[in-house]
């Protein structure tokens, strides 16, 4: 799924605001990486179990599942 600048933010932020607060990561990563460096290369590999929701109408939602 291809997502803006903002979505992809949201994203990274998040994965790692869990990451830091002792969320196991989804990749291998040593111990010098930073939880936000983490997050964006779990985003590139699609492995983040985020869920997306777009408003596209008025009435209507769109879910985009990460992994």
């Amino acid at each position: 799924m291809n997502y803006n600048k903002f979505e992809r933010a949201r994203i990274i932020g998040a994965r790692a605001l869990q990451i830091s607060l002792g969320a196991p990561t989804l990749i291998d990563a040593n111990e010098e990486m930073l939880p936000i460096e983490i997050a964006q290369k779990e985003l590139e590999k699609e492995v983040i179990p985020i869920t997306v929701r777009r408003k596209q109408e008025q009435k209507h939602h769109f879910f985009g599942e990460l992994s």
